[in-house]
């Protein structure tokens, strides 16, 4: 968090003022966070969850959102902003500079994942 905050002061100068504030200020945010998972894996370091579980976020449906932690950056970002953030796909694809299809199809990919992760089919 100290770095998304850090890289917006670095970039405030090259803030649009015309633009909302917190759409830009949260791409960033998402961007360090796919980031730092990135280099995480590259460096090959043990994660905390393969000791620890992580505590499941609840999805009134099915539960699959308990498995956010194994996604690919890309569709743990649009599944996080969506069913823990509670953004609209819409809302996503501004917020990620996606097509809203992108965005669709990173939900169903990572939903899917999870689901089949557990086992179901």
């Amino acid at each position: 968090m100290q770095e998304s905050f850090l890289a917006a002061v670095r970039a405030l100068d090259r803030f649009d003022r015309r633009r909302p504030f917190g759409p830009w200020l949260h791409r960033i945010v998402v961007n360090r966070a796919i980031d730092w998972t990135r280099a995480r894996r590259l460096r090959a370091e043990v994660e905390l969850g393969e000791h620890i579980a992580a505590p499941p976020v609840p999805d009134p449906a099915d539960g699959t959102l308990a498995r956010i932690g194994e996604l690919e950056p890309e569709h743990r970002a649009v599944v996080v902003l969506r069913y823990v953030l509670e953004y609209t796909p819409g809302e996503i694809a501004e917020l990620l500079d996606l097509p809203r299809g992108t965005v669709n199809s990173r939900l169903r990919r990572g939903l899917d994942r999870m689901k089949d992760d557990r086992g179901d089919t």
